[in-house]
């Protein structure tokens, strides 16, 4: 966690905005989303609220950064671990454990996912948030698919309901995490979960 102490009060602006949404991803592991003003994000940087606001027209574009944020780095972190597996199901096992190390890094990010979903209105934050499990989505559709094209998966298997499971399994993994306080318990965990997937989606060898 970055100290108030530590951050630089006079950055330039691309900075000063960087240091929002990373002060906003520390916030929400420590509160519920919805509970966060612009005021709470402020005192955390030891800043104004018209500090704030200069670098930001509104608190909906700070979520929207936010949320920016969280599929860019999700994102990069899953096409790394697919590039680097050696097989479509060694891809899929890659994706679920990264996708669990970057909720043990950021615990806060479900909550902040969940509760954008979860607003009546559709915010930029919110697009966003569903553009972000598009491409995830498509992204293990594929794998999947691969998968299938190779043997590694069942020909019978369903594409769009493997995709959910594994989604569900991770989403389960979370859920418990946010009910015990462990979020590191997810670590371990994970291994067990993603075996239970893999053998549902696996071909009889």
């Amino acid at each position: 966690m970055v100290h108030n102490e530590s951050r630089p009060r006079n950055l330039p602006a691309d900075q000063r905005r960087a240091v929002t949404v990373e002060a906003v991803i520390e916030l929400t592991a420590e509160r519920n989303p919805g509970d966060i003003t612009t005021a709470a994000i402020a005192q955390h940087m030891n800043l104004t609220q018209g500090a704030l606001f200069r670098h930001f027209p509104s608190k909906d574009a700070i979520w929207q950064a936010v949320m920016e944020w969280v599929a860019e780095r999700l994102l990069q972190r899953v096409d790394k671990a697919m590039q680097d597996a050696e097989s479509p199901l060694r891809a899929l096992e890659a994706v679920f454990m990264t996708h669990i190390e970057f909720v043990v890094a950021h615990p806060g990010v479900p909550r902040l996912l969940f509760g954008e979903l979860q607003r009546a209105e559709d915010t930029p934050a919110k697009r966003m948030a569903r553009t972000l499990i598009g491409a995830y989505r498509k992204r293990l559709s594929g794998l999947i698919e691969e998968g299938k094209a190779c043997g590694e998966v069942a020909s019978e298997v369903d594409t769009a309901a493997a995709v959910v499971a594994f989604i569900g399994s991770i989403q389960g993994l979370v859920m418990q995490s946010l009910l015990s306080g462990k979020a590191r318990q997810m670590r371990a965990d994970a291994p067990g979960a993603f075996a239970i997937y893999r053998r549902g989606i696996g071909s009889v060898e």
